[in-house]
């Protein structure tokens, strides 16, 4: 199993941290020494986390803040709130193949908004205090899915047909080529911004459920279903939430890498480094995609970084 490295005095803010990947790296960057902000939509579910975390570690340093990914007001209303050095932002949370299309609170197709275009803006916005840290990491959680993956600048946001899982794969890659792309930015820059991303191959968390029931009285998805016939191997949070882990501590982690399971599949087992897709190698792509965020979401560098 991998330890994480002392992280006394290390401020870390976790999205999605009430269950799942999220709660498990809240709880183990905590135990590592780190003060976690567990950053939720729900206040009443991350509380909930905090205290079960807490009967399980009583000096664990964990605080509840509200941000919801899908509504950018939200977004900017939780980094204004951020005073203090921040030395590392766990984006994990996000939302996996809804059986129809939603929309954000802005009006974007809700697995584009809130997986990509809410952290994108969250991390952009909280950029003045990851550099106020002495070696801030930005680590971003994509997917496999990011593999079948097209980034469709023509409709961004499935307007024009919906498909749960080509807007899934989008989402996720959009995550991985961000994260390259701040790391692009970071060396032109010469910050000390190390921004890297991680996949957790098939885990085991409520997120195969939650979003296939979006509008259902009953759970959905076709992953859960597949694992249940025993087509696909799965594994637990505690292995799952390893990659995310690693790339967010590891003094070995890499600016622009990416890690994931390397056992079956790449779907589980121990840590190791991943091949990204090739789509999300392309440079102009990502500069392009980084454009348009910027135009979306409101929230650029040149306004928030001299």
């Amino acid at each position: 199993m991998y330890v994480v490295p002392d992280q006394s005095g290390k401020l870390a803010i976790v999205t999605g941290a009430n269950s799942g990947t999220g709660r498990e790296a809240a709880r183990r960057l905590a135990a590592a020494g780190a003060h976690v902000v567990m950053a939720v939509r729900t206040v009443a579910k991350g509380e909930r986390a905090r205290a079960e975390i807490l009967a399980e570690q009583p000096d664990a340093r964990l605080e509840v803040r509200r941000v919801d990914l899908a509504d950018l007001a939200s977004v900017r209303e939780f980094a204004d709130g951020i005073d203090t050095p921040v030395d590392l932002l766990v984006n994990n949370a996000g939302v996996m193949t809804p059986p129809s299309r939603f929309e954000t609170t802005d009006g974007f197709e809700l697995q584009f908004g809130s997986n990509y275009l809410g952290p994108f803006a969250l991390t952009l916005r909280l950029l003045p205090r990851l550099l106020a840290a002495a070696t801030p990491r930005v680590t971003t959680m994509s997917s496999g899915m990011a593999s079948l993956g097209r980034i469709d600048f023509a409709d961004l946001q499935h307007e024009r047909r919906y498909s749960p899982m080509r807007a899934y794969g989008q989402s996720k890659l959009a995550d991985l080529m961000f994260s390259r792309q701040l790391a692009k930015v970071a060396a032109e820059r010469g910050w000390q911004l190390l921004s890297d991303a991680a996949h957790p191959g098939y885990t085991n968390t409520n997120l195969q459920a939650a979003g296939p029931s979006l509008g259902r009285e009953r759970p959905g998805g076709l992953m859960s279903m597949l694992t249940r016939v025993g087509f696909l191997p799965s594994q637990e949070v505690e292995q799952g939430t390893e990659p995310l882990l690693y790339a967010a501590t590891s003094p070995d982690a890499v600016a622009g890498g990416y890690y994931g399971p390397g056992g079956r599949f790449g779907l589980v087992g121990p840590t190791t480094t991943a091949r990204p897709p090739r789509q999300a190698l392309d440079e102009a792509a990502s500069a392009r995609l980084w454009a348009e965020s910027e135009r979306l979401t409101g929230v650029s560098l040149p306004a928030i970084v001299g």
